[in-house]
């Protein structure tokens, strides 16, 4: 079984874009969480859930074009600035590499981080759902 783990912001205008995917995410395999700012909060039932992959979605400013999707490496988490959650995201995906074999990170740029989700981020996350409903979803995420 594979998790979707979404991370935002709902105030935080494109912040809200990890969560807005997990909330509106469903496919056949998959289970979705949505973690708010705080998913340290949630490793008891991700634990619980023993996931054999997770996917992480957030907001991560990369310097790119708003709305484009990257898959960023575990090592370069701390390089971009990701939402704003309470612990960084490099401590929380360590913990979680504790029992889960594959972690990917998936970073939306964001375009505003005030009022609600911006049109281009909208879309890609959208984009985003419908490619990890695919069964090649991450032959697919590497092209972009």
């Amino acid at each position: 079984m594979n998790l979707l783990i979404g991370i935002g912001n709902r105030f935080g205008g494109d912040d809200f874009i990890g969560s807005w995917v997990a909330r509106n995410f469903e496919a056949k395999g998959w289970l979705s969480l949505d973690c708010g700012t705080v998913p340290e909060n949630f490793t008891s039932e991700i634990r619980r859930l023993k996931p054999e992959r997770i996917v992480i979605v957030d907001a991560a400013d990369m310097g790119i074009e708003p709305g484009e999707i990257r898959i960023i490496d575990e090592e370069k988490i701390d390089r971009f600035t990701l939402s704003t959650h309470s612990i960084p995201l490099s401590v929380f995906v360590g913990y979680l590499k504790e029992f889960v074999k594959e972690i990917v990170i998936i970073g939306i740029q964001p375009k505003k981080f005030e009022g609600n989700l911006s049109e281009e981020v909208r879309r890609a996350g959208e984009k985003l759902i419908n490619i990890l409903k695919e069964k090649d979803w991450m032959e697919r995420l590497q092209k972009l």
